[in-house]
């Protein structure tokens, strides 16, 4: 038993566990003294709605340099350009969010996500389509909440290919907007991704390899 060990024991043998906890805290703070003094904090950080431009060029020069492929489109031409999208990219059978409000695509069958597919149903098809809650100019990010036009996270996990619409007007300047936005999301515990270009990762060489945790592929299409 060394001398530290013999020590310890002595302490542990006068002092209960509490009693022991407590005088070492005495210590801590006694050879502390009175403690340092709290800097001041800054608070001259942006915050929501401080940030101007055109927030819908910038999300779609961003998103692009993540390797995601950015079309605008007018509202009225989404199904058509989500149908020119997948035809380019070779996907018939994509999965939807049960309430997203697409029906119909010609040439795309979509398969509602309800009752909720097995990840092996999911991974057998071609890719998922859906919206966003909101999408982040300054990041190029597009911010998924579980609601209604996202659908459940695995719906856009599993695919190896996603299609996202993102509406113009929901394209929000930076992140203090962004999580401002999703304040009433995050309260009632809804699932909250930001996803920025394909899924991708790098091994220790620095190696890019896409489609690891997520779609290989991402399609954004900003209607508008």
């Amino acid at each position: 038993m060394t001398a530290r060990d013999e020590a310890a024991g002595r302490v542990r043998a006068g002092l209960g566990a509490g009693s022991a906890r407590d005088e070492v805290l005495r210590r801590v703070r006694a050879a502390l003294g009175a403690g340092g003094v709290v800097p001041e904090v800054p608070r001259a950080y942006r915050q929501a709605g401080t940030a101007g431009g055109d927030v819908v060029e910038r999300f779609c020069e961003r998103a692009a340099d993540y390797r995601a492929t950015v079309r605008r489109v007018a509202a009225s031409d989404v199904e058509a350009a989500v149908a020119e999208a997948c035809a380019r990219r070779g996907a018939r059978r994509l999965a939807v969010p049960p309430a997203a409000g697409w029906e119909a695509i010609p040439g795309i069958e979509l398969v509602r996500d309800e009752p909720a597919m097995a990840p092996a149903e999911l991974g057998a098809l071609d890719g998922v389509l859906s919206g966003c809650a909101l999408a982040i100019a300054e990041t190029g990010t597009i911010v998924l909440d579980g609601g209604p036009r996202s659908g459940r996270r695995a719906l856009t996990l599993v695919p190896d290919y996603h299609v996202c619409v993102v509406e113009a007007a929901a394209i929000v300047a930076g992140v203090p907007d962004a999580v401002a936005a999703l304040a009433g999301a995050a309260a009632a515990g809804l699932p909250i991704t930001f996803v920025s270009g394909p899924s991708a990762t790098s091994d220790i060489e620095l190696e890019r390899v896409e489609g690891v945790h997520g779609p290989r592929t991402l399609d954004i299409l900003v209607a508008g």
